[in-house]
């Protein structure tokens, strides 16, 4: 049976969710295949940097979100090595504006939020993609379940593994030789911490723990794993017992969030990225496809950018769309017509990625660089690092986040 629809986005993760309800607000119809049986949040949390809360003003969701996560007050950069702080950032003095605008965001929460302001039925779940097919001027997307939609634009959100991305001609993300460790502990009462991003560095591992709000604390650690710890990737027990024996010198209370943490949250991923000059010569649009967030530009999470950039990619991407999608013919639909409205939206999407393929670009390049800084145990790069990289990298951060995606009118 061959359905057809005008927007087809492939995953219904923040980068999808945030596409088709940017979409929705400009009064385009969408419709979201989710391969998994429900909504997936795997991570947990992210941290949401001035860039993100531009981009959730845009979808007119950002409001509400900020009742729920507490705002940063600044970056404080210690080493676990000699427990000294190397540098503490404000966020209140960064801008002009009255400050620098960062919360730990819940990522179901978020999925969540998104969801319920789009149209009942936008979200298809059970809906794994196997392949796309050329049909005139439409795609025809084939569903596992044996059912295909025909549609006039077809955007691939599906993560690293995106089978939308693969069709563009774009490899597989490459392995970077780290992983990292991701958890929420949940307190019964008030965790303590300040409204802080804590970030530790030293003995080859970096770690950060930043509070959502006054019960929950989001946690990681990044390291390069070695053959032995291939049993510490797969078993969340031995998860919190290799954290914990790598921390090295931090506070009590940071040793104590590791140790309560529930072994349901505490995962273990592998780091991938796309290398920066596929984007320079890939494809990121090919006549009506192209590719979102991960499925774009997988990164490293060492700016804590990949969230955020997928969120400002939706609102770009629907700006540049709508307008091809928007312009109606006063006559009926025919061959003429159809190739008119399939080079509108041709071009519309080679504007989005025009828009958005430095930006990618630059944040895959600095990302892995500061992650190879303050991940590093060499003798030089950790007093480097310590004793005057430290407040460059937490300025960094900010300075990557000062990006402004725009409003969302056409």
């Amino acid at each position: 049976m061959e359905m057809v629809e005008e927007v087809v986005i492939v995953g219904a993760g923040i980068g999808g969710l945030a596409t088709s309800l940017g979409l929705h607000r400009l009064g385009i119809r969408s419709l979201v295949l989710e391969s998994s049986a429900s909504l997936r949040a795997t991570g947990f949390a992210f941290t949401t940097w001035a860039n993100a809360w531009r981009a959730l003003d845009a979808l007119g969701i950002g409001d509400s979100l900020r009742q729920h996560h507490h705002q940063m007050l600044g970056i404080v950069a210690a080493s676990s090595s000699t427990k000294l702080v190397m540098a503490e950032t404000s966020f209140k003095t960064e801008e002009a504006n009255g400050g620098h605008e960062v919360r730990c965001m819940k990522r179901k929460m978020l999925l969540e939020t998104l969801e319920k302001e789009l149209p009942h039925g936008t979200i298809r779940c059970s809906s794994k993609v196997i392949s796309v097919e050329d049909s005139g001027y439409f795609k025809l997307v084939h569903i596992a379940d044996g059912s295909v939609i025909k549609t006039k634009v077809l955007i691939g959100c599906d993560g690293v593994n995106s089978v939308v991305a693969q069709w563009l001609g774009f490899k597989k993300p490459a392995f970077v030789g780290r992983s990292a460790i991701r958890a929420q502990a949940i307190y019964k009462g008030n965790h303590g911490f300040e409204p802080k991003f804590y970030q530790f560095s030293g003995n080859g591992v970096r770690s950060g723990f930043l509070p959502s709000d006054d019960d929950v604390v989001y946690w990681f650690l990044t390291f390069t794993p070695s053959s032995k710890d291939k049993e510490v990737e797969e078993n969340p027990a031995k998860m919190k017992e290799f954290v914990l024996s790598k921390l090295g010198k931090v506070p009590d209370q940071v040793k104590t969030t590791v140790e309560m943490t529930e072994l349901d949250n505490i995962m273990c991923s592998s780091l991938r990225l796309r290398h920066p000059w596929e984007l320079l010569w890939g494809h990121v649009s090919k006549g009506n496809v192209c590719v979102v967030g991960d499925a774009f530009h997988p990164m490293t999470p060492d700016l804590g950018q990949g969230g955020c950039s997928a969120l400002e990619d939706g609102v770009t991407l629907a700006r540049c769309l709508a307008k091809a999608l928007l312009e109606k013919p006063n006559v009926e639909p025919n061959e003429n017509t159809e190739k008119e409205e399939y080079k509108r939206i041709e071009m519309g999407l080679k504007k989005f990625a025009k828009e958005r393929r430095w930006r990618g670009f630059d944040l895959i390049t600095t990302g892995y660089m500061v992650g190879l800084i303050q991940q590093s145990d060499g003798v030089v790069m950790s007093f480097l690092r310590d004793k005057m990289l430290a407040p460059f990298l937490a300025s960094l951060l900010l300075k990557k986040a000062k990006f402004d995606c725009g409003k969302l009118s056409v």
